[in-house]
């Protein structure tokens, strides 16, 4: 049995398929960012899923393709994470921009992630290029899930939001200072807990406050991440992620602006990993 997996810091889906090719089943887990989580969450993590536990020693061959894995040492993690529980398996770990760009494309692209965090990269068709090395969630990820929700925070906490928009933005969330530091300084995982409160400005992405929030973060993220490489302007640009396919509109819009070729927009790139892995 082969097993496919994409993960993010959020979520980990993932693809049991028999020695025909065939779907065995589909799985979820939390995120699985060994950059984010300690061995022992990870490893309880995966343990939680009964049809990943009950298949355990019928994996042959494991493709994980996650978050957090660009260097050696969280790649280490994971498959050691991986190896402990799936004995029988030989394990391969590669970065999620590596998902990102073969479920979507084998020619030249540039392929962008939009979820929790924000990711560029470009493909010559042969090899994965990336201009920027990231420095994580505190300091870049513009127009991902958690830029978003820091931004939220903070207009909140500045009195900059306008008032129909705060009162619904605190009835969602418990907004007390000392529950946001306690998640934000001593709990594991911020990032995705700043990437919970973008769902609102999803929700509520047709006024014209969020509107102005998402084209910053779109521009942002356009400037300091894209138009970084010089085949930015006739290449496809291809996204993959949650927020990317909520955002298509506007996407779509402030691609106009900057004369840049829209490719596709998937919500998650587990199924083109398949149809990779298959061909």
């Amino acid at each position: 049995m082969i097993l496919i997996a994409d993960s993010g810091s959020t979520k980990t889906n993932w693809v049991a398929l028999n020695n025909k090719g065939k779907e065995v089943f589909i799985a979820k887990t939390k995120g699985l960012n060994p950059a984010v989580f300690k061995k022992k969450v990870l490893i309880k993590r995966i343990l939680t899923n009964e049809k990943l536990t009950s298949h355990k020693e019928s994996v042959e061959t494991i493709y994980f393709y996650g978050a957090g894995c660009s260097t050696k040492a969280p790649k280490k993690i994971i498959k050691k994470v991986l190896q402990s529980i799936f004995k029988n398996a030989k394990i391969y770990v590669k970065e999620d921009t590596e998902a990102a760009v073969f479920s979507v494309t084998t020619n030249p692209a540039i392929v962008c992630i939009l979820g929790t965090g924000s990711n560029c990269s470009f493909f010559d068709g042969v090899t994965i290029h990336q201009k920027i090395k990231s420095l994580g969630y505190s300091i870049m990820d513009e127009a991902s899930g958690n830029y978003f929700g820091k931004v939220l925070l903070q207009d909140y906490f500045y009195n900059k939001m306008p008032i129909d928009f705060a009162e619904g933005f605190m009835r969602n969330y418990n907004l007390s200072p000392s529950k946001i530091k306690n998640n934000l300084y001593k709990k594991e995982n911020p990032n995705t807990y700043l990437a919970s409160f973008s769902h609102y400005l999803v929700d509520n992405k047709d006024c014209e406050y969020a509107q102005q929030i998402i084209k910053n973060g779109l521009k942002l993220f356009i400037e300091n991440h894209i138009l970084q490489y010089d085949d930015s302007k006739t290449l496809p640009i291809h996204f993959i992620g949650s927020l990317a396919f909520y955002l298509e509109d506007e996407i779509k819009n402030i691609f106009n602006q900057y004369n840049l070729k829209l490719g596709k927009i998937e919500r998650r790139p587990i199924h083109g990993l398949v149809k990779y892995h298959l061909k």
